[in-house]
């Protein structure tokens, strides 16, 4: 497996053309309080924290209330097994928000402008043998959407939801897990080039209940989300795992907040990229605040970049902020470096033409991932993707 070659947690690195952050100063509290009103947040300006690595000016307008939604944004169609209810519902319906509340202006536009919402809700003590699919479809416009799952207590289910078209998007989605409930959701950003994705993802975990999430990002102009997650009883486990390929000219940035907000709980972060042509920038923010109250925490966190060519840049910001001693364990590490001519040259000696051995190399850097998905089409898709996005840089 490719490991990347400067591994660096709280200090700066740079190295050739390959820009490379690694901080460990505590950014857990945003600029202000979490709100569904928009009027709440100001319009940013790109000084902020929150806002410091985006650029605001591709964001078509999202930020500032500009962008306008026009009834041909996206299509969103949504697969299920028997059993699960599926609903279109009003903003009045008080399952919206229940995971969490926007903690950005863009969220909170997001929340304020949507008009009707996906609800899908499976019942307790249902263990579904088939994913739950869920496909959003960007038809060139601008749209605002919500979307919520709910699983009832001990309830077990995967759930995909896959992007893919031309859209400017801003979106919020909630999972909301019951007692002993156990949740797979993998969400694809596979947009075509010039879409604008900016979303925050809200996972509030119940008692014993086991939160797996997989935030795989591919295409888009600039993809900006936000995974958070709260426990609302003992004994939770989240699972935040992601994977990203970053092309010449795109801006993905991923921003992750667990908050240990509940004594004996746990988590575990694992964040890889690999990024290639001029102009590439991956923005990764991992934040995890233990609480007071939250005794007993053990929580890790890690982000890995791979940097196959010159010209891109990686910021890495891996943050954590403890308020008590009686806990567990913690960690967190940052890693970033430039593709490991050392191990090409093995596979080279041994008679594998160069572009399979840097496609074995890519692969293996990412295979860790891909496999604990679980679901066979959507892991043969993510290595497939991954070939195409070397082959096209060949």
């Amino acid at each position: 497996m490719a490991e990347a070659q400067n591994s660096t947690v709280g200090s700066s690195t740079t190295a050739g053309s390959i820009a490379v952050a690694a901080e460990s100063t505590v950014a857990t509290r945003m600029s202000a309080p979490p709100s569904f009103d928009v009027a709440d947040f100001p319009v940013p300006h790109g000084r902020e924290e929150e806002w410091r690595f985006t650029p605001l000016e591709r964001l078509r307008g999202l930020h500032d209330g500009t962008a306008v939604a026009d009834g041909g944004g996206v299509k969103v169609a949504i697969g299920a097994p028997e059993g699960v209810t599926v609903e279109t519902v009003g903003r009045d319906d008080a399952r919206l928000g229940k995971a969490g509340t926007p903690v950005d202006r863009v969220a909170a536009q997001a929340y304020s402008s949507f008009e009707k919402a996906s609800v899908v809700t499976v019942p307790k003590e249902t263990v579904l043998t088939e994913p739950i699919r869920i496909v959003v479809h960007g038809e060139g416009g601008v749209a605002y959407g919500h979307q919520v799952v709910e699983l009832g207590a001990f309830a077990e289910a995967v759930v995909v939801i896959d992007h893919t078209g031309d859209a400017v998007l801003a979106a919020n989605v909630d999972y909301v897990l019951g007692d002993g409930a156990k949740l797979t959701v993998v969400s694809v950003q596979d947009w075509d080039d010039k879409a604008v994705h900016v979303g925050q993802h809200n996972a509030l975990i119940g008692r014993d209940a086991t939160f797996k999430s997989f935030v795989v990002t591919f295409g888009g102009d600039v993809v900006r989300l936000h995974p958070r997650v709260a426990y609302a009883g003992p004994g939770g486990d989240a699972e935040l795992f992601g994977l990203y390929f970053t092309d010449a000219g795109q801006h993905q940035e991923h921003r992750l907040l667990v908050d240990h907000n509940t004594p004996h709980c746990k988590s575990n972060v694992m964040y890889k990229g690999a990024l290639q042509g001029e102009g590439a920038h991956a923005v990764w923010i991992g934040d995890v605040l233990i609480e007071a109250k939250a005794e007993g925490t053990d929580t890790y966190e890690m982000n890995r970049n791979l940097v196959l060519t010159d010209g891109a840049r990686v910021d890495s910001v891996p943050n954590l902020e403890i308020e008590t001693g009686e806990i567990v364990g913690a960690g967190h590490a940052s890693a970033t470096g430039r593709f490991d001519d050392e191990q090409l040259f093995y596979l080279m000696a041994r008679g594998i033409p160069a572009d399979d051995a840097r496609r074995l190399v890519v692969r293996g850097f990412f295979a860790e991932l891909v496999q604990q998905i679980g679901v066979a089409d959507i892991e043969e898709r993510l290595l497939e993707k991954i070939d195409a996005e070397l082959e096209a840089s060949v």
